[in-house]
């Protein structure tokens, strides 16, 4: 089992680390979203630096990859604690890709698919924190935090086996969003 778990979060973290805002960019002949707007390569900077169509695309790519990472760990029988880590491991993939010098997105969307596999329940919930709070406040930064910081209340109400593992990785999103925190205090994040 040993040998699974590490070949299970290896296989993660390379999924995570497949950057789908760099590949779309080229598909849509757009600039690098990681040079460009906010030189993050996330949909809300292809928004901005491509429009609608390639930030679905990019959206949809990215929760693809956390839903796939943890639905495989899940079937394949790890823990939850492991099943944190593999949630942890393809985020810090995209986040921190080795096919682009360990540069990479902030992971919100990849979290959102991992929270996925966990229940409709939850994933319902936390898309409708996330929608509130962004047509409440218009800042996507703000949404994305204020809804991982509930993700893991929302897993315990719905389905509390899974509490340490959204604990963990929504740890993680508010770690990687420190410059954006600093930047909502100060009042000089950007809106979209």
């Amino acid at each position: 089992m040993e040998i699974t778990i590490i070949l299970v979060i290896l296989a993660a973290y390379i999924l995570g680390s497949c950057t789908s805002a760099v590949w779309i960019a080229k598909v849509f002949h757009i600039p690098d979203p990681r040079v460009s707007g906010s030189t993050n390569p996330g949909a809300t900077n292809m928004l901005r630096v491509g429009g609608k169509t390639p930030a679905i695309i990019v959206l949809i790519l990215d929760i693809l990859k956390g839903s796939v990472a943890v639905y495989s760990a899940h079937e394949l029988g790890l823990s939850q604690l492991w099943l944190g880590v593999v949630a942890i491991a393809v985020c810090v993939g995209h986040m921190y890709s080795i096919f682009y010098h360990f540069s990479g997105g902030k992971g919100v969307a990849t979290a959102f698919g991992c929270f996925v596999p966990l229940g409709f329940e939850i994933s319902l919930t936390l898309l409708i924190v996330w929608i509130t709070t962004y047509r409440l406040f218009r800042f996507s930064s703000l949404a994305a935090l204020f809804t991982v910081c509930i993700a893991p209340l929302a897993t315990y109400w719905f389905n509390p086996q899974y509490t340490i593992a959204v604990s963990m990785l929504a740890a993680l999103i508010v770690w990687r969003h420190q410059q954006n925190i600093q930047r909502l205090i100060k009042g000089t994040e950007p809106k979209i």
